[in-house]
Parts: structure tokens; sequence; C-alpha cells
């Protein structure tokens, strides 16, 4: 029997999207190469929920018992007011989470991409400190520069690289393009001290106008918070997403005078070396490849924190990429035209909740009560999970020889 060469294919970024695009191509027999542009795994970032068909997904990757184990462990969320007394408080549901008694599961994302790093790492070749600078796309391969001058040769590049997606930008086109803002609100994630002392527990709050607001959460009392501070502005700002100076500035001085412990919390931010800060915004495309280049997760179609699902849509578009360019890797053109059939509509289905979501969302303190219970009327998430039927593409790929 005549063996053939495993086609090689190039992901761009060691994220969410791009670590189980990894697992699933190198399960399928592909020869598989992650370039990351920070010299390791970025730290930091939100609490990320798998729900879902991401869960089915975790269970067939043979991670999902460390999901479990990696759990924020949350028991609840408190409310409070401008001088740090109680609102409400919640034993049930949690602002990031949900339904305390929901099968979903809740993992720091620094945790959830160093677990599906090690379900990986010593099968596909990782190249860290580098970067994408130009993409040539010749008949039967795709030239790819990087930043330290080498040029390899890839049977298909995948772009895994996030919401300003470098590959995105070389092979479709500028980001203004595609980026659609859902509002005017900003929200920045940094790990800080515990100086409130929470333990499993997050804390939330808004000024009276309900433009700025902060929300902590604190694991254990003797480890590092985790805090998102956020805002809405008058109208879209202008801000270089490359320099986090810039952005820790802009943050702080639209936290002057908005009370609570918004003092503290800026300082530490100041000296936080796992700040990210953005928009709170979609990717729609009306095609995800061109090409031999394809996007996948945040790259492509980036749902908005609005849900709650980005996590669990990057990994179902992750898992069908991969297994439908297993199943058609004779013909990858034909591989990535079922990928984006077999997944658009969910996705769609996704972006809209999205989107509705944040229309709806309370504009003051009176809107957001709820009335006799005095709970704040924010959406549960994991009521918002859709189905996705999810193929077993170890019995449909084709023989990788």
């Amino acid at each position: 029997m005549t063996e053939h060469k495993a086609l090689s294919i190039l992901i761009s970024g060691a994220s969410i999207a791009g670590l189980t695009t990894a697992y699933w191509l190198d399960a399928h027999g592909f020869d598989v190469t992650v370039v990351e542009r920070a010299p390791h795994l970025r730290p930091g970032g939100q609490a990320l929920d798998i729900r879902g068909p991401a869960l089915e997904i975790a269970s067939r990757m043979g991670v999902l018992a460390r999901f479990q184990e990696s759990i924020t462990h949350l028991t609840g969320v408190s409310a409070v007011n401008s001088v740090g007394e109680e609102i409400y408080r919640d034993t049930e549901r949690t602002l990031t989470g949900g339904q305390l008694n929901s099968s979903d599961l809740e993992v720091l994302r620094d945790d959830l991409c160093k677990i599906l790093y090690e379900a990986v790492c010593d099968r596909v070749t990782f190249l860290f400190s580098d970067q994408i600078t130009a993409i040539e796309q010749v008949e039967d391969a795709v030239n790819v520069s990087f930043s330290h001058g080498q040029t390899r040769r890839f049977d298909l590049v995948v772009g895994a690289d996030g919401l300003h997606s470098g590959v995105r930008r070389l092979v479709f086109g500028p980001e203004k393009d595609y980026l659609r803002q859902l509002g005017t609100s900003y929200v920045a994630t940094f790990g800080m001290p515990n100086f409130l002392g929470l333990h499993r527990w997050e804390v939330i709050y808004q000024n009276e106008d309900m433009d700025v607001g902060a929300m902590v959460m604190g694991l254990r009392k003797e480890v590092d918070a985790r805090a998102y501070v956020g805002f809405k502005a008058e109208s879209p700002l202008d801000y270089d997403y490359r320099d986090i100076a810039a952005q820790k500035r802009l943050v702080a001085d639209r936290m002057v005078g908005g009370g609570w412990v918004l003092p503290q919390i800026v300082e530490h931010m100041v000296s936080a070396s796992d700040f990210h800060f953005d928009s709170i915004s979609q990717i729609r495309m009306d095609e995800w490849s061109r090409g031999r280049v394809v996007l996948v997760g945040d790259a492509g179609y980036s749902v908005a924190l609005a849900t709650g699902q980005g996590t669990t849509v990057a990994m179902v578009g992750a898992y069908v990429l991969a297994g439908e360019l297993a199943t058609h890797r004779h013909d990858l053109a034909t591989g990535l035209t079922a990928y984006e059939a077999s997944i658009r509509d969910y996705v769609l289905r996704n972006q809209e909740d999205a989107v509705s979501i944040n229309s709806e969302l309370p504009s003051s303190k009176a809107e957001a009560e709820t009335g006799s219970d005095s709970k704040l009327n924010y959406p549960d998430f994991g009521a918002m999970t859709h189905p996705f039927d999810i193929k077993d593409y170890a019995a449909l790929a084709d023989d990788p020889t």
C-alpha cells in the first residue's frame, strides 16, 4: 500500500480555537504547526463557559474530567452600591456562569488553555514568539513568511488568532470590513490581589447611570482575584488595540469619580501584566475560507461577550473544521465548503442572540431591578445554549493514507 505524506497545516493562534483545532487535526493524521505571537500561553483572561455541544467535544478529547476539576466553584454573586453596601445577593447563579445547578462548566481562560495545550503539545509543533507576516497562495500550497525571517510552505493555513486576526487582515482585507460593534461598551479584564477577601464569590458594582462598572471574582482568599472593569462611551472609540499602556490610561480616565473601590482596582490594573481590553464586538463575514486559508473561532465569527457562548462556538467550529478536512482530505476545497455549510446557521443563531441581548440590557438600575426579589435582570447564559448535531468524524474521515 502506497503511503502518502501527511498534509501540513499551520494554525495561527494558541488559544481556545487554535488549540482545539490543533488537537483534532492531529487526531485525524495531519502534520500540525501552531504559531503564537506571545512567548508562551497568554496569561489571564475571563472566566469561560463550556456548554452543551462543547461538553461532548471535550469528552471526546479526553479533557472533560480536567475541565471539571478546574471549574471556578463559585457559590454566588452580590451587588453593592457606591459606598460598598450590599444591595442584594444570589446563591443560585452568578453573572458569568449562570445557574449553579447547571451541567455547564466555568473555567478561567488560562486554566482552560493550559489543559488544551497539554492535551496536544507533545504531538504538535509550537512556534512561540513568532507570527505570520505574509501569506502567498500558489496553486498547490501556501507560502508563509514569519517575523523571524523564515518562509515555509504549508498545504493549509488556519487563522485562529482572535477578534483582531492578522491572518484575516492579510487574506480577507481590513478589520473594519468585518467588525460589528454592539453598542459602545468596553471591557477590561486583568488579575489583581484579592483585597476584597472574596472566596468563591462575585461582586458586581455599577454606578447610578450604569455607564461605569466593575465585577470582581475571587476563587480563594489567598489567591489573586480576576477583575472586569467596563464603561459605556458616547460614541465608538478610536484606539490602538496593540497599545496596552494607552488602553490602561483610557480605562483609568473613565473610572475617575466612579465610586466604590474603583480607585484601588485601577491602581492594580495599571501594574497588571495580563491586562486585556476591547469593545463588545462581533466579526461578521460572508465566507470564512479563501483558497487555502480558513478562519475559525473569533477570527471568523466572534459572538461577543453578551451570551457566554463564545468558547462553545469556537470549540464546535474547531471540531467541525478538522472533521470536514479529514472527511475530504483529498479535496480540501470541498472540506472547507462543508465546514462553512455545517456551522453557519449555528454561528448566526448565536450571533443574533448576542445582538438581541445587547439591545435589551438595562440602561439604569431602575430598569435592572426585577421587583420584590431585588435581583438584577441579566440573561441566563445557560438558557441560551443552542444544540448542535456532533458528527462522528472518526468514522467518516478518509483514510489518511
